[in-house]
């Protein structure tokens, strides 16, 4: 049997405490892309069709919500101007009358 030397010793020790790190940040980096699901992004990008589908599904949405949070928005400020309309207020009360007039017209799909 051979015998080991202290140096010998010393080095394998450095090595062995050198693989137990290499191996805890392994394991980090897996953890992580687990953690990310890089596997599925890869997956979608193999797979042309869905990908387009869930694009457009998320398009659809988007349109869809920015559709119906404008209309709130734009019912709110119409309110509030037929609201200070109504106060007459001697410059303001008549621009916002014309603006009410205005948007009045269009909705009912007359020209102005």
């Amino acid at each position: 049997m051979k015998s080991i030397n202290p140096e010998q010793s010393k080095d394998l020790i450095e090595l062995q405490t050198s693989l137990s790190k290499l191996d805890k940040r392994l394991q980090s980096i897996a953890a992580d892309m687990e953690r990310t699901q890089i596997a599925d992004y890869v997956n979608l990008l193999n797979k042309p069709r869905t990908l387009i589908w869930k694009n457009l599904l998320a398009g659809t949405a988007r349109g869809v919500g920015i559709a119906i949070g404008f209309t709130f928005f734009a019912a709110t400020i119409l309110y509030v101007l037929q609201i200070l309309g109504a106060l007459n207020l001697p410059i303001i009360g008549d621009y916002i009358a014309d603006i009410v007039r205005i948007v009045q017209i269009q909705l009912e799909g007359k020209t102005y």
